[in-house]
């Protein structure tokens, strides 16, 4: 139930042509505190109800808890969440023993292209490619739910 994640911006779109998946997802938050998030997801054809907790020192573990539930009881759900819906297309590559989803976001978060790639460990070592760029993972602005409520068409350039 700990999930361990490292997150950067893309440089580019050459990353499609690697994608052996993509997938819409739409989502919404129950609650966006940072001590305990409740995220309720629409992906593809799937639902979910996603509880993760406030991340470590480091920011690239924390607990996360996952459960499927059907995609109508997802869209009732998103009915009641939050203002500021995440609209993004997820591509999947894989990159040697990994796998990273790549988020293409839509909306108010159009222009955002962000990378994460889960680990086992926090020390583990992982190939990059080339249209990997800075590395944001403590940075909480690049979290969907802080996205939600501070779209990235309304930072400062």
């Amino acid at each position: 139930m700990i999930e361990i994640e490292r997150k950067f911006l893309v440089l580019s779109n050459v990353f499609k042509s690697e994608a052996f998946q993509q997938n819409r997802i739409v989502q919404g938050y129950l609650s966006s505190n940072p001590e305990r998030t409740v995220r309720v997801r629409v992906k593809g054809d799937k639902g979910f109800l996603t509880v993760k907790g406030k991340g470590n020192e480091s920011g690239l573990s924390r607990l996360e808890w996952e459960k499927e539930i059907t995609v109508d009881e997802a869209e009732q759900l998103l009915s009641i969440c939050e203002k500021g819906v995440i609209d993004k297309i997820r591509y999947e590559i894989k990159m040697g023993i990994h796998v990273y989803e790549v988020d293409v976001f839509s909306g108010e978060n159009e222009g955002l292209i962000i990378a994460e790639i889960e680990l086992t460990s926090e020390s583990e070592s992982f190939e990059k490619p080339d249209w990997l760029g800075q590395e944001v993972t403590n940075d909480e602005k690049y979290y969907n739910a802080y996205l939600s409520k501070n779209p990235y068409k309304n930072w400062e350039e």
